[in-house]
């Protein structure tokens, strides 16, 4: 609790910053930018949380939500189904992360490594699904190879959606409002819906993470693997699990963002989101270590980067320093982990 209430003042003063910052920065404009931002990429800090519980990490996320954007458009491109579009993308992120927790814990590899790999080449994938329609190169095959091969090296192109008037449901999702302040005549009080989706992602992940066996296994899985696989926990499984919620979470995030564009650059789709995510759940309290983190904490860690980032802009930073903000941000975030952890253990040592 100390340190949730440590992240809740660390928000207040960076919030007080900004507030005062521009008159601006006060709107109900900038206000609902920022919670659908926080509830944006909040969908991926969740998610990245899991695997850091574990005493794990993934660097995959940005070039999941890239992969999973152009899968999506690519499927409604050849007619798909927009229903169907998005259970094959929401399977295709838990296949990832099921692909990933078996190389971790069947073949032991460690979790930076796989995640690496997968960071180049989901990517990688995306770019290859985005440089050619399938119907050209098929007709460009019946040419012949050197056509096929042509095509295939001058079709680099982006994906987007056609007919976003189909994704009535989604787009209500990424981009509409809970209209509270149309009923309570307080514009302050409309509500992003992607800040609803999180809320209500956060909560399920509350139950499961904070009143539940499975949350009760997963952190000791993170704070002592070896004397939590005597405890009879299979770790293994529940490794796996936290590794395809993540990815899951991720493919979900790429379908918000082709909605919110609508249009996705595999060279930059989704770029940084891994560090945003993970930036957001170390400044919330979760230790790289693992099995340390409350999903309160999460939800205000995720916070802090979108209000810096909005103060940036109003304080007249330079956008150039963006990145150096959100690195001394996390800098400190590990800094702090690491005395508090240490405090807590002489506090244990100075009782026993």
């Amino acid at each position: 609790m100390n340190r949730v209430l440590g992240v809740l003042a660390v928000v207040a003063v960076i919030y007080l910053g900004l507030m005062s910052s521009d008159p601006q920065a006060r709107s109900p404009e900038n206000h609902q930018n920022l919670e659908r931002r926080i509830g944006e990429w909040g969908i991926l800090t969740l998610g990245v949380g899991f695997v850091i519980l574990t005493g794990g990490i993934d660097l995959s996320i940005g070039s999941v939500v890239c992969l999973s954007a152009v899968g999506f458009g690519l499927i409604l491109e050849n007619n798909g189904s927009p229903p169907l579009a998005f259970m094959v993308v929401l399977a295709s992120g838990a296949l990832i992360g099921l692909v990933h927790g078996l190389l971790i814990t069947r073949l032991n590899l460690q979790p930076f490594i796989v995640t690496l790999c997968g960071l180049f080449i989901y990517r990688g994938l995306a770019q290859l699904l985005t440089q050619v329609r399938f119907d050209v190169l098929a007709e460009g095959l019946g040419r012949g190879w050197p056509e096929g091969s042509r095509i295939l090296r001058d079709s680099s192109r982006n994906i987007g959606l056609s007919q976003p008037e189909n994704l009535a449901w989604l787009t209500a999702i990424q981009k509409g409002n809970i209209p509270l302040g149309e009923w309570t005549g307080i514009v302050w009080l409309d509500i992003p819906n992607p800040l609803v989706l999180f809320a209500m992602l956060a909560t399920a992940a509350f139950l499961l993470l904070e009143c539940g066996a499975f949350g009760r296994r997963v952190y000791a899985l993170g704070f002592n693997e070896q004397a939590a696989r005597y405890a009879g926990i299979n770790t293994s499984a529940h490794k796996v699990a936290c590794y395809v919620i993540c990815s899951t979470l991720a493919a979900l995030g790429g379908i918000l963002f082709l909605v919110k564009v609508p249009s996705a650059a595999p060279a930059s789709a989704g770029n940084w989101f891994e560090l945003y995510a993970i930036t957001g759940a170390v400044l919330g309290g979760f230790s790289l270590r693992g099995g340390e983190g409350s999903v309160l904490g999460l939800a205000l860690g995720t916070t802090i980067l979108p209000l810096l980032r909005s103060l940036v802009i109003f304080a007249g930073i330079p956008s150039d320093l963006e990145f150096m903000v959100i690195g001394f941000a996390l800098l400190l975030g590990t800094v702090a982990d690491e005395l508090l952890r240490r405090g807590s253990f002489g506090k244990v040592r100075g009782t026993g």
